[in-house]
């Protein structure tokens, strides 16, 4: 069962009290994903935290963010990352989304630029 009033007390701090913190491209965050509908992926924990690697950083207030599986998928929709402490993951490609750098609660590593590069092209592939 989702919990969206939940969510909500806490989006309401992170708008309103949360400040913003530095990043940079292929970094990768815990991000305040949240409560989310349907197949969207959703935060998990009581702060609703999932990873995400950042895409692109448009400026210091947003970026583009694709969420992280722990699970190992293949397939032309994912793309398998290795980063920090022999940490494996998935990268979402499918769910790439615009994301206030509010909602971004502490960094856990980034990817090496040469992965960060492929995963970009993979990423650019999928646009017709």
């Amino acid at each position: 069962m989702k919990n969206y009033s939940f969510w909500g007390k806490i989006k309401s701090f992170l708008h309103n009290e949360q400040p913003r913190v530095f990043f940079r491209e292929a970094d990768v965050w815990f991000c305040h994903l949240g409560e989310n509908i349907g197949f969207e992926q959703d935060g998990k924990g009581k702060d609703f935290l999932r990873p995400v690697v950042v895409i692109r950083k448009f400026n210091q207030q947003v970026l583009w963010g694709a969420p992280l599986t722990s699970r190992i998928v293949s397939g032309p929709y994912y793309f398998n990352v290795h980063f920090g402490n022999n940490r494996n993951n998935s990268a979402i490609l499918s769910q790439l989304r615009l994301i206030d750098a509010k909602r971004l609660k502490y960094k856990i590593g980034a990817i090496p630029r040469r992965d960060f590069y492929a995963l970009t092209k993979k990423l650019k592939d999928l646009i017709p």
